[in-house]
């Protein structure tokens, strides 16, 4: 089933068009998961039985296969213009001559053991040194790569697993999102230390409200496999295509629009090569540990930032960069990622980023603090409540999606709240498409609310409290000691229900009773 997700187009960095248009999100079919849940299961019988392994690995065989669909696309235009222009030739191919056996094409139909072979010391030492071409020796990418290894042990094992892929169709880029994500859902480590895989679904919503431009800078302090900067840049492609066409903005595109940070290598290698297979050169993934001592000094360099952060887990003061220290003096972790987000934005950048629900209402000193310099010294936009199953099977935890922009002089007059109630999927383990969707109706809400229209504006604006989204003034907010949980504003409008006397319903039940007792004796008197 095909879940609905409207799309609008940007107005410039951070701007609301009024224009709405519709995009089908498509689902993958049974067969290709199929396909792919074999694919998994003889990694598995063949002794690689870590998921992030196994993810790693797949990971390199697809942008394998991918680096040669690319060039075959190349190859069969290079070969049309040759009708027109019989000198016109491919300019800077990724595969050259002499490395035509290290092409997916060609080596997919060798015997395991000569596949083997080829793939073991020419494809992956191919793909590890692919860096010092794309970015340069200094590149992000060639960093991870350093220390990738091959390890599927056997070349049974590579042959069974070459053949699926090469049957799963990769022409379409949405498409290849679906597919990729299907297997990052297999990833059993998900949901430990507090570190979620963010529904894609939830990841579109977030990048179509803040419609990221061809002039941000966009940055995932804690980015993982790269979700959220692979969704915008696929946001960027569609909807700013015409800037793209300059060679300095397309030059920022491929060198310095997105930022990504993670402390764990393998997500790193996955995260390079997911941006590289979706068309972004030199991706800035680095490692970095985002909130440590040794990340500080960083700051106002992001347009946009775009996060789900660990939710659970303390870190040691001694750990923790001091500045952040100084914003909020907590060990929480969610609540030293929001200091750190305000930190690395510029003036008038804004983020949307998914919280626990505990960091809208929590009483400590810390959370009140991070609430009210959210509301008075910046511009907090809108929260949007999610229901509670959204991230299982992983976890049941409530979690909530702040919007807000980097002013440092203030700016709230009203936040925007939604109560999501449906996402599109059962809120139980299952996650099984459904019916009922809310989100559709969160970005047409939003949209208007910050579009051109007056009219649509002002609706918007005065919802009545009773209804899934309204707008509730800052002085209202302050009165309640900054607590920003959407059910301390909803209003429940209950129906009057008018119910008989007990008296009257005694009567009933008597006459009742009396019928009962003049049927028996009447059945008594015909059995007699």
């Amino acid at each position: 089933m095909a879940g609905v997700l409207y799309k609008h187009g940007g107005a410039g960095s951070g701007g609301v068009s009024g224009r709405v248009t519709v995009q089908l999100v498509s689902v993958i079919t049974g067969d290709i998961k199929s396909k792919i849940d074999r694919i998994w299961d003889s990694f598995w019988s063949g002794g690689i039985s870590n998921p992030l392994e196994v993810m790693e690995q797949i990971t390199y065989l697809l942008f394998v296969r991918f680096l040669d669909d690319e060039q075959l696309r190349q190859e069969e235009q290079v070969s049309a213009m040759r009708r027109v222009n019989p000198d016109y030739a491919l300019k800077d191919p990724v595969f050259r001559p002499s490395e035509e056996h290290l092409r997916w094409h060609n080596f997919k139909n060798e015997s395991p053991m000569t596949m083997y072979e080829t793939v073991a010391n020419g494809v992956f030492p191919f793909i590890k040194g692919l860096g010092a071409r794309l970015g340069g020796e200094s590149s992000s990418y060639t960093q991870h790569m350093r220390e990738a290894r091959f390890t599927i042990p056997t070349p049974a094992l590579l042959a069974k697993v070459v053949d699926p892929l090469s049957a799963i169709p990769m022409d379409d880029r949405d498409t290849n999102g679906d597919i990729y994500e299907y297997m990052l859902s297999k990833i059993a480590a998900s949901g430990t230390n507090g570190q979620f895989r963010t529904p894609r679904h939830i990841i579109h919503l977030m990048v179509d409200m803040v419609a990221p431009a061809a002039a941000d800078t966009i940055c995932d302090p804690a980015c993982g496999t790269a979700g959220f900067l692979v969704a915008a840049n696929e946001y960027v492609r569609k909807h700013s295509a015409q800037e793209l066409t300059d060679a300095a903005v397309l030059r920022h595109y491929h060198h310095d629009m997105f930022h990504g940070f993670d402390f764990d290598s393998t997500m790193l290698r996955i995260a390079s090569m997911n941006l590289l297979m979706h068309g972004v050169k030199n991706p800035l993934v680095e490692y970095r540990d985002s909130l440590s001592e040794g990340a500080a000094g960083e700051s106002e360099k992001y347009s946009l930032i775009l996060a789900n952060p660990p939710f659970t887990g303390s870190l040691d003061y001694e750990q923790t960069a001091r500045d952040l220290q100084s914003t909020v003096k907590t060990k929480k972790t969610e609540l030293l990622f929001l200091a750190l987000f305000l930190r690395l934005l510029k003036p008038g950048g804004r983020a949307a980023v998914i919280v626990p629900d505990g960091v809208l209402f929590g009483s400590s000193t810390a959370h009140k603090k991070l609430r009210k310099m959210l509301v008075e010294d910046q511009k907090l936009d809108a929260v949007v409540s999610l229901p509670s199953g959204v991230f299982k099977p992983y976890a049941g935890v409530s979690t909530a999606i702040l919007f807000f922009t980097k002013t440092n002089s203030g700016g709230t007059d009203d936040v925007w709240f939604y109560d999501v109630q449906a996402d599109g999927f059962s809120l139980d383990d299952k996650r099984a498409p459904v019916k009922a969707n809310d989100l559709p109706e969160v970005l047409k809400r939003w949209i208007a609310l910050r579009g051109d229209d007056e009219q649509a504006a002002k609706a918007e604006r005065e919802r009545a409290r009773t209804e899934q989204s309204f707008c509730v003034p800052k002085s209202e907010i302050a009165e309640q000691g900054y607590d920003l949980s959407l059910n301390r504003y909803k209003e429940i409008k209950y129906e009057e229900v008018e119910y008989r006397s007990p008296a009257e319903i005694i009567a009933e039940l008597e006459e009742l009773d009396e019928q009962i007792r003049v049927s028996m004796a009447e059945l008594k008197e015909l059995l007699s």
